[in-house]
Formats: C-alpha cells, sequence, structure tokens
C-alpha cells in the first residue's frame, strides 16, 4: 500500500503531462481560424443603381473646386456610369471593411502566395502618375507586411490575388467567399435610395480618407465611422479604390474612390472605371461576399 501511495501521484502527474502534451499536439494540428473583419448582411431585394445628369455634374461641379480645373468633366470621367434605375440582387454578406495587409498576411503565410509588391520596371510600365519611390511604404519588403500598417487595406494586389485569397479564405472558413459584382458592391455602399455617397448626398470630407484632408495614405480600416453606408459599410468612399467581379472585356470594374482623389467625385458608389485585371496598384485593393 505504501508503494501505491508513494507511486500514484508521478502516476498522476505523468497522466496530466501527457494529456497535456496531447492537447497542445492535437492544438498544433488543427486550422487556425483566419482573422476576419466584421460582415455585414445585405438582404435580397431592390435599390437605386448609377446616376443621372444632376448627379454626375454635381460631382464634375466638386472636381473643379477642389483641383482648379476641368479635366474630369473635359475627359468625360462619369459618362460610362449606368443610367439611374432600380437593379435588384439576391441576399449576401460584405465585409464591413476591406482586407488588411494583417488579414492578407495570414493566407501569404499559409500558401505562400506572392506577396504584395511590385518592381520598378513593372511599375513605370504601367504609365501611373505616382512614383515608383511612393510604392515603398506600401510594398512588403522581402514579403514581409510593412510595420505600422498591419491595418491599413492590403493594396499591390492583383484581379488574380484578390480571387486567390478568396478561394483559400474559402477552404479555411467553409463559406463561398468571392469577390462582389458591381451592383452589390454598390448596393452595399449606398443603401437602397440611391444616394450620392454612403453617408447621403453632400460631399463631406470629414467622412472619408481622400486628398481633400488625409493624409494621402492608406489609413487603418474603419477609420472614418461617420462615413458609413445605411448598411454600416466603411470605408466605401476614399481610402482605395476596389476590385469587383464585374468584367468590361477583360478589365475589371473597380468603385469606391482613393486616398489620392480630391473633390470628390469619383468617391461617389455610382462612379466606376476599369483596370487591368494584372495592375498591382497602390490605389487598389479589395473586399469580399458570401452568401448568407
Amino acid at each position: 500500500m505504501s508503494a501505491n501511495r508513494t507511486w500514484r501521484p508521478w502516476a498522476v502527474a505523468c497522466l496530466w503531462g501527457l494529456a497535456a502534451l496531447a492537447g497542445l499536439c492535437q492544438a498544433a494540428t488543427q486550422p487556425q481560424s483566419p482573422p476576419m473583419p466584421a460582415q455585414i448582411t445585405v438582404p435580397a431585394g431592390d435599390f437605386i443603381m448609377g446616376s443621372d445628369d444632376a448627379e454626375r455634374e454635381a460631382a464634375y461641379t466638386l472636381d473643379a473646386a477642389a483641383y482648379g480645373h476641368e479635366t474630369t468633366r473635359r475627359q468625360q470621367w462619369y459618362a460610362n456610369e449606368p443610367a439611374r434605375s432600380v437593379a435588384h440582387t439576391g441576399a449576401y454578406v460584405i465585409m464591413a471593411t476591406p482586407v488588411t495587409n494583417r488579414q492578407y498576411a495570414a493566407f501569404v503565410a499559409a500558401t505562400r502566395h506572392r506577396a504584395p509588391n511590385v518592381d520598378r520596371t513593372t511599375w513605370d510600365g504601367y504609365g501611373l502618375i505616382h512614383p515608383f519611390e511612393r510604392t515603398r511604404r506600401h510594398a512588403w519588403a522581402g514579403g514581409v507586411l510593412p510595420k505600422g500598417r498591419e491595418d491599413h487595406p492590403v493594396v499591390l494586389v492583383s484581379w488574380a490575388d484578390a480571387q486567390a485569397y478568396a478561394q483559400w479564405l474559402s477552404r479555411q472558413t467553409g463559406q463561398h467567399w468571392r469577390l462582389p459584382t458591381e451592383a452589390e458592391w454598390e448596393k452595399a455602399a449606398r443603401g437602397l435610395q440611391g444616394q450620392r455617397f454612403p453617408w447621403g448626398d453632400a460631399f463631406d470630407p470629414l467622412r472619408l480618407n481622400s486628398a481633400d484632408r488625409g493624409p494621402f495614405d492608406t489609413q487603418p480600416v474603419g477609420s472614418h465611422p461617420t462615413g458609413a453606408s445605411p448598411f454600416g459599410l466603411l470605408d466605401a468612399a476614399g481610402q482605395v479604390f476596389e476590385w469587383t467581379a464585374t468584367q468590361e472585356g477583360n478589365r475589371p470594374v473597380v468603385k469606391g474612390g482613393s486616398w489620392d482623389d480630391h473633390g470628390c467625385g469619383i468617391c461617389r458608389p455610382a462612379a466606376r472605371h476599369t483596370r487591368p485585371a494584372n495592375l498591382r496598384h497602390i490605389l487598389i485593393g479589395f473586399r469580399l461576399v458570401r452568401a448568407p
């Protein structure tokens, strides 16, 4: 009996140790949940999409006042917006903010997918107005996300990169994530009644990250809560343009405006333009949708 009493504490300790070790091993082998943004459910139904002459003229007027010239009006930047009309979508869930560097980093670490970056030759070949040196603050040097920008929207990602992230996230969560269509993005960004900006019809530079009052750079997502749409979508005006699933030819439609825009006529949810699918731009990020 004494021998048993001497042995038993050691046995219990060993058993607890093995159990703890097994638990650690099990936790190590189980897939880790990826970091996720808040999500918003948008119900099925009709909404007002597109713009009319009055909205487009107001946008040109905003731009002219901010830039001191008539370039956007002269070049008819907003002429390709669909006529204001009733559109319809099914129900869906959309990320409340764009995908961040922190969220994208989990994907890069798990898959060894190319980290957001661009070389000088490629950048110069795009023919954009931003100098290559400006891309360095957004680029992931050595595959490591820029320090202090963990919660900024990820940029320097192509349309295919966004699609690859959506496929990975779908595998990780068991939910089908994808890029939103132009209509889904616009509905979430402006609500049902077709207001010109996410918050209403009057432009307010305090409600978004644009060059009117912003730092001329990305900011942590959700930094402008008063700029939320009726559904609660954040950063839908300014901050970064966002890839959508809608394409014209082989060029995806981007929506939302960015941190380097003044005015901000192009920050309206109805505004739209297309970009090459292989473009990795410091002004373009993305968010995703899934079935409810």
